[in-house]
């Protein structure tokens, strides 16, 4: 995976603590071990473990910086959900609920968690099953995870009480916003991506059901 942080792009992680780097530093020694196992990202991907992942991740956490409630769904090998956790440690009261139905991915967040995060929350189940005990999220991500009409429809019950999505999106989103359009209305500011010049971050608030 290369040395500590060698391949960040750009100024994402240049003011994190000392602290906060031993704890990615010690992310990246867990993902290193579980990944070849479990396939916890595709293997075309491991081994640009900080650009690709931890880097991509982390530019969420410049988008809104202020917020101390995080939901990730489909946490996978922590990315977002996990990243977005280390780095919130240094901020009181502040947490990620990361909501994965895969044992195994689970087993390693709950490593991750134990090891580089202890006020992140992990979720072993469905996302439809977790929607009514995750109270008042600020924030929801997810990346990799599903069509953008599934996502609004899978996070609609938060984001219809003022929660903000901030999804990872590739080539193909133009389409996935139309398709969306169909069923509901939202206010949306595209982020291009700082590690991908061909993926964006949608930016989406007031989500509101289209009248039939």
């Amino acid at each position: 995976m290369g040395r500590k942080g060698d391949t960040l792009s750009g100024d994402l992680l240049c003011d994190v603590s000392r602290e906060t780097r031993r704890r990615l530093d010690d992310f990246a020694v867990l993902y290193e071990k579980w990944s070849p196992r479990i396939n916890l990202t595709a293997p075309s991907t491991q081994s640009d473990f900080w650009s690709r992942h931890v880097g991509d991740s982390a530019q969420l956490f410049d988008l809104a910086p202020d917020a101390k409630h995080w939901v990730d769904l489909g946490s996978g090998g922590g990315f977002p959900g996990m990243v977005i956790a280390i780095l919130l440690q240094d901020m009181p009261g502040a947490w990620v609920e990361l909501v994965e139905s895969n044992r195994k991915k689970t087993a390693f967040l709950q490593a991750a968690k134990a090891k580089c995060a202890p006020s992140a929350v992990i979720h072993p189940d469905r996302i439809e099953n977790v929607t009514a005990r995750i109270r008042d999220p600020e924030i929801i991500t997810a990346r990799a995870l599903a069509p953008l009409p599934k996502l609004l429809d899978l996070t609609a019950p938060w984001l219809q009480q003022g929660a903000r999505a901030l999804f990872h999106k590739g080539r193909g989103y133009a389409s996935e916003i139309e398709d969306s359009h169909a069923k509901w209305t939202f206010d949306l500011v595209r982020h291009e991506s700082r590690i991908d010049a061909e993926s964006v971050i949608l930016d989406i608030t007031n989500l509101r059901r289209r009248p039939a």
